[in-house]
């Protein structure tokens, strides 16, 4: 690999080392190359960004003689001289790194000036009021950025400024006013600093150069980075860029502006964007005047947007200035759009041969394509409401109703058509059937992978949790966060694609999918190599799977099913029986359900696998909290309701009995299957009574039966036993051949280590991703995300949440051992994965890599899911 240099120019740079130079390093010398008007310039690279913070925040000492060797060359080229009091050079120092930051790191404009050159300028302009107007908005930039100058200060002067001579724009100020504020502005810098204002260009510049480095790492760009999953290997520093001044402020024959060649909203081919008259850039972006329609300018613009959007074959954000008349090109790069707009870009774009098909696949970040897929809120009307507080994003979409703290209260309400918020501090089994009735799930504790946070996933219903500022209170059924409370009844809304709440009824906008969407998914369908599939546990969920694309089912839950408000109540009375025999009268009610359910599931599927997980959960997640019923009981004894304490006494008798200090590694899963052997009985029975109707009716059906939790070979035969009695049974009851695979969740360490033991038995395998996550980890995911996770993330000790993407380096090895270990023994194994992280991108890519069957994913995942296979087929074409 060739050396790099610690500067560029323009000209000399290769356009395409984004990581080196920035995008906007690399949009300038791409348009230099074009020959377009571009101004003359240079770029410090990202490298010098990442020395400069390796030498304790100092600019590495080859940098200010090449930066000055640079200048000269700018000079040659424009004529103008550095610290000229004749034609004075200025420059404007811009940040830039590989992925555009948006208003996140710092920009100077006008750098060079000082009382000699101020004189220049005028002179060479015939134009003193321009000459000094730059001059106050420099030191203004340079106060700001470089000392950290609080703006209200320079604000402060320049309302006073006009208020005196009676003015109401800033560019109705005379030279008088200006010369005054310009004193007035150094003064401020100097009260600052406790330092003389620096006039030497080349002591501005070094000091401008090294405050760009420093707001990489400011408050700012690093939120920003973390919001936006900007890892190192995507943008790993700032590059600096100096660009010769052009000037929009020089008259009505100047102006600046931005420029977007397509509609960044919708996606329409259209131009749109604004421009000032007489001003400069940073009077665009901050908004302090309105800018004029761009399409005015059309004729000057138009053939720019074209050339650019030809060359780079994306539509382009564009910055201009018209200096008297010229047109200069400052800046390009990739328009950032919404959902919509990307998914119509690409289709169009395929049709006018810009790009092709995969092209159009790979642009999409599969992420954003969630916005399309749920209620979203209405962004024109936010501004009219107060946000209460923000917790952790967990399940898309947008949902207002009245705050209800009560689960029981919840269920009857939203049955009576109130439209209903559930909140509570973290939510469990017994839970879930106000879930139903809710519009949306607001939780105080836990993290992505809560139970909230899955259970809300899989209905597709908005959901935030750990929104750690939220103070519950169930006594006074209210809830607190920043100052402001909201009592029961009262309205909020959750948006749970960002985790903000706000109080009050937010509009709501509905989703709308598009024939180019329909266009998108079917280019990717075909493209893809990877299955996909849903976690799915009802009739209704199995329906959108298979309307969105799913082929298959990959984790039917089936403790889900007992969750519904009519079968909840016969689940704990299961729990609740004191001997077999009882057990076995409630176990016979729920196979008939069971045995329904798994029909409809079926018949939705379309001949498609559905795999069905016995059930996982500890039994005590089904009963009451111990200590909340003790507090229950107290509060009936003082009401004297002696039958209602009776019966509640029972219940924390068995829910004590059942209460484990560890449940995560408890009584769950294939151990419950061992000490309650007739509860995987009465599964196992109902998906072969299901299948058994289905094939009398002639409707093809394809379930698989999966054990959770399993450590060893012994669990999984002891379990086995059970099956191939039943199966026995059942055919020759029948006499039919009854075809059900019988396989694992790999979901234990030891079960990925042993896979080779367990492929003797088990006929395929999943892995289920949060348990193994919190299993290699020894995170609880109820507890790290909302306490911990952020401050490793800060602190760099990890990039991102394990529970969000895999954690490739160890859980992912884990799985390529299992994967291995799995096909040794049965070559062709079919083997995926149905943890959350199914839906996740890099996760699916990932298992594309590691040769995985298929990923399982929400129903409202699956879209994306589908194009995130596509573009891993795509960048890995290795994989047949």
């Amino acid at each position: 690999m060739a050396k790099t240099k610690p500067v560029y120019a323009f000209e000399e740079a290769d356009s395409k080392n984004r990581m080196l130079l920035g995008g906007k390093g690399a949009g300038l010398s791409e348009m230099t190359r074009l020959k377009l008007p571009v101004p003359p310039g240079f770029t410090i690279t990202t490298e010098v960004c990442n020395k400069y913070y390796e030498n304790n925040r100092k600019l590495p000492k080859e940098v200010m003689p090449l930066v000055m060797k640079n200048i000269e060359k700018i000079e040659k080229k424009t004529g103008k001289k550095w610290n000229s009091t004749k034609s004075p050079l200025l420059v404007s120092v811009r940040s830039g790194a590989a992925i555009s930051m948006p208003g996140m790191m710092d920009t100077i404009l006008n750098l060079g000036l000082n009382e000699k050159t101020v004189e220049g300028l005028a002179a060479q302009t015939q134009n003193p009021r321009f000459a000094w107007d730059s001059y106050r908005r420099f030191i203004q930039l340079f106060g700001k950025v470089v000392f950290g100058v609080n703006d209200e200060k320079f604000d402060h002067v320049l309302e006073s400024a006009k208020t005196k001579q009676k003015v109401k724009d800033d560019s109705q100020l005379n030279v008088q006013s200006l010369k005054k504020i310009v004193s007035e502005y150094k003064k401020i810098c100097e009260k600052h600093t406790k330092r003389k204002f620096p006039d030497s260009p080349n002591e501005q510049l070094g000091l401008a150069i090294e405050a760009v480095f420093k707001s990489w790492m400011g408050e700012r760009a690093i939120v920003y980075r973390e919001k936006n999953n900007i890892t190192k290997d995507i943008a790993n520093g700032t590059a600096v860029n100096v660009v010769t001044m052009v000037f929009g402020n020089m008259g009505d024959d100047s102006a600046t502006g931005v420029v977007f060649t397509r509609n960044g909203h919708n996606g329409k081919k259209e131009i749109e964007g604004e421009y000032l008259i007489n001003a400069q850039g940073e009077d665009v972006v901050a908004g302090v005047r309105t800018g004029k329609n761009v399409a005015l300018l059309k004729k000057e613009i138009s053939n720019a947007c074209a050339k650019l959007e030809k060359h780079f074959r994306e539509p382009q954000d564009i910055e201009f200035t018209i200096e008297q008349g010229k047109f200069y090109l400052l800046q390009t790069r990739t328009a950032k759009m919404s959902a919509a707009a990307l998914v119509k870009t690409s289709v169009d774009m395929v049709k006018e041969k810009l790009i092709d098909k995969n092209k159009a696949l790979t642009r999409i970040p599969a992420q954003q394509l969630e916005a399309l897929l749920h209620r979203t809120m209405d962004e024109s009307k936010l501004k009219n409401y107060k946000q209460l507080a923000k917790g952790i994003a967990a399940s898309p979409g947008a949902a207002n109703g009245i705050a209800v703290f009560d689960v029981k209260k919840a269920i009857e309400l939203g049955e009576a058509g109130k439209k209903v918020i559930l909140i509570r501090k973290e939510t469990k089994p017994e839970d879930v059937p106000a879930f139903f009735s809710s519009e949306g799930v607001l939780t105080s504790l836990g993290g992505k992978s809560s139970h909230a946070a899955i259970v809300s996933r899989g209905m597709g219903k908005p959901c935030i949790v750990g929104c750690s500022e939220l103070k519950i209170d169930y006594d006074k059924n209210t809830c607190t966060a920043n100052g402001k409370t909201v009592r029961e009844g009262e309205t909020i809304s959750i948006n749970g694609s960002v985790g903000t709440v706000f109080i009050g009824d937010v509009p709501t906008v509905e989703p709308k999918v598009t024939k180019d969407f329909e266009q998108i998914l079917e280019w990717a369908q075909k493209t893809k190599v990877l299955g996909i599939r849903a976690n799915a546990d009802t009739p209704e969920a199995a329906k959108l799977a298979r309307k969105f694309g799913g082929q298959g089912i990959g984790l039917c839950r089936t403790e889900r099913m007992f969750n519904a408000n009519d079968r909840i109540g016969l689940f704990v009375d299961m729990i609740m029986a004191e001997n077999i025999e009882q057990r076995a009268k409630v176990l016979k009610k729920l196979g008939k359900l069971q045995k329904s359910d798994f029909i409809q599931i079926l018949k939705a599927m379309e001949g498609y696998e559905v795999t069905i997980r016995l059930l996982d959960p500890p039994l005590h997640e089904f009963l009451p909290n111990p200590e909340e019923l003790s507090e229950k009981i107290q509060k009936l004894k003082a009401k004297k309701a002696t039958k209602e304490i009776k019966k509640a006494e029972i219940v924390l008798k068995r829910a004590r009995e059942l209460a484990e200090v560890n449940p995560m590694m408890g009584h769950r899963g294939v151990r419950v299957g061992v000490t309650y052997p007739e509860i995987y009985e009465m599964q196992i029975q109902a998906v072969f009574d299901a299948l058994v109707e289905l094939t009398k009716r002639k409707v093809k059906a394809h379930p698989q039966i999966m054990i959770p939790q399993i450590s060893s070979i012994a669990e999984l035969n002891h379990i086995k036993k059970i099956y191939d009695s039943i199966k026995k049974e059942t055919e020759k009851k029948h006499k039919m051949k009854l075809n059900i695979n019988f396989g694992t969740m790999i979901e234990v360490v030891r079960a990925a280590l042993t896979a080779n033991e367990l492929a003797t038995t088990a006929e395929f395998f999943s892995f289920g991703t949060n348990d193994l996550t919190q299993g290699t980890f020894s995170f609880s995911r109820e507890d790290v995300e909302g306490k911990f996770l952020p401050e490793y993330m800060e602190k760099e000790l990890l990039e991102r949440s394990p529970f969000q993407s895999i954690d490739v380096n160890g859980v992912g090895s884990l799985i390529k051992i299992g994967i291995a270990n799995g096909r040794r023994i049965r070559k062709n194994m079919e083997i995926g994965i149905c943890g959350e992280h199914g839906g996740d991108p890099d996760s699916i890519k990932f298992c594309h890599s590691a040769k995985l069957s298929y990923v399982s994913a929400s129903p409202h995942r699956i879209p994306i899911a589908i194009i995130a296979a596509a573009q891993a087929a795509i960048e890995q074409p290795k994989r047949k």
